[in-house]
Order: C-alpha cells, then sequence, then structure tokens
C-alpha cells in the first residue's frame, strides 16, 4: 500500500492540534491535520467557548436579578432553556465555521475526517487509508474522568452532558469543587438553581493560592452556595425523578441532577501508541520538555501530556512543535508561566506561583501584598469584592499574582507580562493606569510592594 507523504501528521484537531498544523503550513511544511469529529475539539464544542457562553448568561441573569441595587426595577420573570441553547450553540457554530474556513484556506494543510491509529512512529492509519509524516504530533486530547463505580448518565452528568442539559434543574450537586465544578455551580446558581459542591479536599480551587480558594469560599456561601468541604462520595443513587449522594458520615444529599467534576484524563486508549512505542504514565504520554515522546520524531501536545489542562497551554504546545521541528529553535513552554482563570462570579486570575510555592521555592525572604478592591472605584461600581495578592522574591521580583473579583479576567495580561519578564515591583511601581478601571488594582498593589503605597494601608 502506497502512503501519502507529508512533513507533519497531526492526530487530532483540538486547541493544539490545529494550531500545530496551521503554524506548520505557516513555515511552508506540507500537513495531513486529522479529526474524528469536529474541528476545534473539546475547547470549542464542549468546554472553554459553551460554558463560558453559559456564563455570559448566568451574568445577565444576576444583572437583572440585582438591577434594583443600581434603581432599576426590572423582574427576572423566567429563563428559557431552549433559547439559551440556540444562544450557546450559535456562539459555538460562529466559532466553528470560522475556523473549518481558516484551515480550509491553508493550502499546505490537508484535512482529513476520521478515526486515526498509530501503525508506526511515522505512519498513521484512518479509515484503512495510509498516511506517512516525517513528524508525527499527537494531540488528542482528553475525556471527562468518573468516580470509579459509577456509570455516565441518566441524571449523572459530565460537564459535556450538562451544557446539553435540555432543562434548568431546581437543584444538583456538583461532585468537584475545582475550576469546572465551581464554574457550573456559580452559573447554575445565577439560573437559580439550588446548588451543593462536594470537594474531598480542605479547600475549593485546590491548585491555586489558599487566598483566593478563601476569597472564593466566603463569595460563595454570600451567594447560598453550599459547600461541603473534607467530604467524600460512597454512593450514588439514580431514580426517575432524581439522584441521592451519600456521603463518607452517611450524610444524604438528594437533587434533580449530580454532576461529577473530578477532573479529565488523556484520550490515549485504542490510538496505537502501544504498537508504536511511545510510552505512557498512568494514560498520560511521557514527554521531555521539547515535547519529544519516546520514539524520536514523534511529539505529543496538549491535554495528553501531564499538566495544567488549558487552551491557551495547548495552543502554544502546537505553536511550539511547528517551530521546533521547522528548526527555530523556540524556548519551551512552561507551565509555571501559563495564565488561569477560573470564570466564576467572582472570577479567579492567577500567574506564577502561590505563596507556598514561593516560599518552597524562595525561603522566607519572600514579600507579600494583598490590595483589596474595596480600595478600587470601578469596583465599587461594578459592587464586587476581592483582591489583587502579589508576591516577589527577596530581589523584588514579582513571582505570581492571584487576583479575585468580578471581571478580573481581563487583568491577567498586564499580571502574564510582571511574571514572564521577571520585573521587580519597583521598576514598574510609576507605570501609569487609567482611572477609574479595575486595571489600577494591579498599580497600587506594585506600588505597596514597592514600599510607596498611595490608595493602600501599609
Amino acid at each position: 500500500m502506497t502512503a501519502a507523504t507529508y512533513d507533519v501528521v497531526v492526530v487530532g484537531g483540538g486547541s493544539g492540534g490545529y494550531a500545530a498544523a496551521l503554524r506548520s503550513a505557516q513555515l511552508g511544511l506540507s500537513v495531513a491535520l486529522i479529526e474524528r469529529d469536529k474541528l476545534g475539539g473539546t475547547c470549542l464544542h464542549a468546554g472553554c467557548i459553551p460554558t463560558k457562553a453559559l456564563l455570559h448568561v448566568a451574568e445577565v441573569a444576576d444583572s437583572i436579578s440585582h438591577s434594583a441595587a443600581v434603581g432599576i426595577m426590572s423582574t427576572l420573570d423566567k429563563i428559557d432553556a431552549q433559547a439559551v441553547q440556540t444562544f450557546k450553540n450559535g456562539v459555538v457554530d460562529r466559532l466553528h465555521r470560522g475556523l473549518q474556513g481558516l484551515v480550509d484556506a491553508s493550502d499546505g494543510i490537508t484535512y482529513i475526517r476520521g478515526e486515526a491509529v498509530l501503525v508506526d512512529s511515522h505512519t498513521v492509519a484512518v479509515d484503512g487509508e495510509h498516511l506517512t509524516g516525517r513528524h508525527l504530533v499527537l494531540a488528542t486530547g482528553s475525556t471527562p474522568r468518573m468516580i470509579p463505580g459509577v456509570d455516565r448518565g441518566g441524571r449523572i452528568l459530565t460537564s459535556e452532558d450538562a451544557l446539553a442539559l435540555a432543562e434548568i434543574p431546581a437543584s444538583v450537586v456538583i461532585i468537584g469543587g475545582s475550576v469546572i465544578g465551581v464554574e457550573f455551580a456559580s452559573a447554575w446558581k445565577s439560573l437559580g438553581v439550588q446548588v451543593t459542591v462536594v470537594e474531598a479536599l480542605a479547600n475549593l480551587v485546590p491548585l491555586e493560592d489558599a487566598s483566593l480558594s478563601r476569597q472564593l469560599e466566603r463569595a460563595f456561601k454570600k451567594r447560598r452556595i453550599d459547600v461541603r468541604k473534607n467530604a467524600s462520595v460512597t454512593d450514588i443513587a439514580q431514580s426517575d425523578d432524581g439522584v441521592t449522594v451519600t456521603l463518607a458520615d452517611r450524610t444524604q444529599l438528594v437533587a434533580d441532577y449530580v454532576l461529577v467534576a473530578v477532573g479529565r484524563g488523556p484520550r490515549t486508549e485504542g490510538i496505537g501508541l502501544k504498537e508504536a512505542g511511545v510510552d505512557t504514565d498512568g494514560g498520560w504520554i511521557t514527554t521531555d520538555e521539547r515535547l519529544r515522546t519516546s520514539v524520536e520524531d514523534v511529539y505529543a501536545i496538549g491535554d495528553v501530556v501531564r499538566g495544567l489542562q488549558l487552551a491557551h497551554r495547548s495552543f502554544a504546545h502546537g505553536i511550539f512543535v511547528a517551530e521546533d521541528i521547522a528548526g527555530l529553535s523556540p524556548a519551551p513552554v512552561r507551565d509555571s508561566a501559563l495564565p488561569r482563570v477560573t470564570y466564576s462570579e467572582p472570577e479567579l486570575a492567577s500567574v506564577g506561583l502561590s505563596e507556598l510555592e514561593a516560599r518552597a521555592t524562595y525561603g522566607e525572604g519572600i514579600k507579600t501584598y494583598e490590595y483589596n478592591l474595596a480600595g478600587n472605584g470601578k469596583s465599587q461600581i461594578l459592587q464586587t469584592a476581592g483582591i489583587v495578592k502579589m508576591i516577589e522574591d527577596s530581589n523584588g521580583v514579582v513571582v505570581g499574582v492571584h487576583m479575585v473579583g468580578s471581571r478580573m479576567s481581563e487583568q491577567i495580561g498586564e499580571a502574564g507580562l510582571i511574571v514572564n519578564l521577571g520585573l521587580t515591583s519597583y521598576s514598574i511601581a510609576h507605570m501609569i493606569h487609567a482611572h477609574p478601571t479595575q486595571n489600577e488594582a494591579i498599580g497600587e498593589a506594585l506600588l505597596a510592594l514597592a514600599g510607596q503605597p498611595l490608595h493602600a494601608h501599609g
């Protein structure tokens, strides 16, 4: 059998895969991009974009519900679940068409729809047809994890099922208090759902700085979201009209649905890794810092590589691998340099090291400062509470920025520049921020760290 030959064969057309394909084509390489479902992957169709569309609906509902506080008399009469689905799907469809058009317009990319299986380190089979690549890029993404012994279906939902739900339930138990869990908890609460979050660890969003976890828990309590921490699930039983979740302390939680939000695992089963000699660890493909697998000329990117599961990490991986194959010698992608956002209400946004990580890295010589948004004019107008927390090492270099409050995701760009450029608080403390903006909160925190506080105590 004669196989079609390309410089790069990319398996998976999600965030990392299509980024690798587009950048490779820009660099003059011939590319085969293989996707088993829809171009754009989980992020576009069942993750980042549809969840943020749902969260925008929630924000609109909150604006109506709280409008009397600013003198607007309005009421939230009902929520049309089908119209919410139509809005969400419309956003996804428009972005999908744009992305498909972008790939189709690239002369260097051959787009192939089908299930890909590795034959060897340079060959991929797609529906019986063989493709050969000088380099293979594995970008097959991730799937929702389930609790052992619990089957998905009926009233037991994953995040993907929850996004397609044809109704706004009266009550939901969410198992897992990390990013996915708290985003759904926030959105559903805004839409009038009675929400209980069950988290096995001591804090919500346990990967974030402890200050952000405390602020979020305080906000959720104020919003009357029931949070059960240090709680493990022993049983989930469903009937025709509801579910019962039993905790280790024998507490039983009854609701319309249960959302299992305990993370996502790599989609690496059945794609021929063993046959091609590609090593894995717990399902994750093992790579070096340059994303090279155990087999020469085979790379792995995005959610199949252990680390932060973020679309922008996948984008960065895809671009990096394309440039590495093209001989440009790009700098490796570091997870510690990536901005992280949780789009709940309030939002969490962070980049760099937490206080705990900074102390472990630099010792007790670090310095921290928390600027309270109560002193920020725009935050007062938006009626949001929160903080901007900065951490610097003993040389004054800012190594972590952690923020919580409404719309704080929009401030993460500047924070990312500060941390990734290795800037000191003193060197940029006098950068002028427009007034009144939430962005000023970053400036105030920098001034305080530099020993020159303006609208801040201390």
